[in-house]
């Protein structure tokens, strides 16, 4: 072992878990004080100390992160894998995050929650410097250099460390590893740039290696396979492009809907064409003027006969022109004006054809230019009089479509979270690349500090946020209530993505801003991550309503 690595460091990794862990314990009570009436909590309250909630939300993920990096190293030791390369990551990134938790944590470039916002006494955030003090001595100049050694030894490998996983997963990863290199990589640039969908071939190919169908169960046709597998293959194909590492989304978010919501006939009728890509799903959902308050859409479903007539407006629709289905939420109940008269369609829709990108009767659709994020397209999608089956209402019941909506919630951010992962990767390895290559001064520009550093360092974050994803995933696999930790690592994986592409263009200096550069793609994809499935601010507030709310 490397003599840059603390002395008993899984012992100091442990003891500053338990006491990020134990401050955010003792930050509650004083939270809870200042957004409660008569002992719960008030909305306009929680509204109104938003940096302080939100706050409680990121102080809450960095524990879990610490836990979790922690339990992870002490497995990896148990197996004997616990090497250098995982020491130093760990090392460094619970070094880093210690000075962070004490200093104050950035939710953002121009927002930091501090121990003190809380309420809590100085002898509070003096335990919690005592707790993490030790560590914060290892995230050292010589221990960032050495990473950065490793990780020019290591160029081209999937992964740098260890990741706990078992030999089925890491089979899975160097397959569609493999498989992005050679039909992903060396296109991606020129898609985006042409602003073209991706490659219905590509699409067919990725079908037909069950992709779409991974987490769907055997009965149906799919691979069965769990949430860990979407995380890996999501990772691998998000490091490609992270338009073809969301292609399953749709498909993933449909088939969880309806295993969680359907009847067993819609089970039988839609997840063996879904398994086995006969057919595309789409998410519509949004509405504009509603972003995350969905409980406020007007789109409305009128049952009349045996159909249901459905007229209103939706945007932000991903994949929407190629896509054969769609799960359409919709008012059926006019008389509400909230998410209990909601409902969930399963809605067939035409292919798109040429020159007709939607010729379904009852239903319009334009294209939403964006700077990235471009594979599949957005759209914005128009109702009149568009037809739906009725048994085609999930369930079969009105009303639950919000419901039924929430279930989806946690797969759809632990695969959020893969995808931050990849595109984070993807970042990492082209800055990575660059550097080693880029000549100045008479030397290749890796070897300066201010260059190697940023590496060493979106490095250790991945690291730090693939295990809080991987966590969160075993949890689902395990049909574990997941909504606290999926939403963590989305939260936290949205940031590392962005703060590694940020750096990775930097690295890149003048010609990262040139478009033919393909950094400059990663950053718009890159920017996406913090808005979806949940904006970092919402994503913040959840997590800690969810925390405030326990014992209630």
């Amino acid at each position: 072992m490397s003599d840059l690595i603390l002395p008993n460091l899984r012992d100091l990794m442990r003891a500053a878990a338990t006491a990020v862990q134990g401050f955010v314990a003792e930050a509650k009570a004083p939270v809870k004080a200042k957004v409660s009436k008569d002992g719960r909590i008030d909305r306009k309250l929680a509204d109104a100390e938003q940096h302080v909630v939100h706050g409680y939300g990121w102080y809450a993920t960095y524990a879990e992160l610490f836990t979790q990096v922690s339990s992870w190293a002490d497995a990896l030791e148990a197996e004997g894998k616990f090497g250098e390369t995982e020491a130093l990551l760990a090392q460094l990134l619970l070094g880093e995050y210690s000075a962070q938790v004490v200093c104050g944590i950035a939710m953002n470039q121009g927002e930091t929650i501090r121990p003190y916002d809380f309420g809590l006494s100085e002898d509070h955030v003096a335990k919690l410097w005592a707790g993490v003090a030790p560590l914060h001595a290892g995230a050292t100049q010589a221990v960032k250099a050495r990473i950065a050694d490793l990780m020019a030894e290591a160029r081209g490998k999937p992964t740098l460390e260890q990741t706990g996983l078992d030999e089925t997963f890491e089979m899975i990863r160097d397959q569609f590893h493999s498989l992005a290199e050679e039909k992903v990589v060396p296109f991606a640039h020129d898609w985006h740039l042409k602003d073209e969908l991706i490659p219905i071939e590509l699409v067919r190919e990725l079908g037909q290696l069950g992709v779409f169908g991974l987490t769907i169960p055997e009965e149906y046709g799919g691979a069965g396979m769990g949430k860990t597998a979407m995380c890996v293959v999501s990772e691998e194909l998000s490091r490609g492009y992270i338009g073809v590492g969301s292609l399953g989304t749709r498909s993933e978010i449909a088939a969880e809907l309806i295993l969680t919501g359907g009847t067993q006939a819609q089970k039988d009728e839609w997840l063996p064409k879904i398994a086995a890509a006969e057919i595309l799903p789409t998410a519509v959902f949004t509405e504009p003027n509603t972003g995350s308050d969905l409980g406020a859409l007007r789109t409305r479903a009128t049952l009349e006969g045996d159909n249901y007539s459905v007229t209103g407006n939706k945007t932000w629709i991903t994949h929407a022109a190629r896509a054969d289905m769609m799960t359409l939420l919709v008012r059926t109940d006019p008389a509400t004006t909230d998410y209990r008269g909601l409902s969930m369609l399963l809605a067939p829709k035409q292919h798109m054809e040429p020159g007709n990108d939607f010729p379904t009767p009852g239903m319009s659709g334009g294209e939403i230019g964006v700077i990235g994020y471009r594979g599949m397209k957005e759209y914005e999608l128009g109702f009149d009089g568009f037809k739906v089956p009725k048994e085609n209402l999930l369930g079969g019941v009105e009303g639950q479509g919000f419901k039924q909506l929430m279930a989806t919630f946690e797969s759809a951010r632990i695969q959020t979270a893969a995808r931050a992962i990849g595109v984070a990767q993807c970042a990492m390895e082209t800055g990575l690349n660059y550097a080693l290559d880029r000549q100045q001064f008479g030397q290749a520009i890796f070897h300066f500090p201010r260059v190697h550093n940023k590496l060493a360092m979106m490095a250790a974050e991945i690291m730090g946020v693939r295990q809080l994803t991987y966590y969160a995933a075993r949890q689902k696999d395990e049909d574990k209530r997941c909504d606290l930790e999926a939403g963590m690592a989305k939260l936290l994986g949205a940031r590392v993505a962005w703060a590694a592409a940020d750096n990775a263009l930097q690295i890149h200096g003048g010609n990262g801003f040139a478009m033919e550069y393909r950094i400059s793609r990663v950053l718009a994809d890159a920017r996406i991550l913090n808005i979806f499935e949940g904006a970092g601010e919402i994503q913040a507030q959840v997590i800690a309503r969810r925390l405030l709310d326990e014992g209630n």
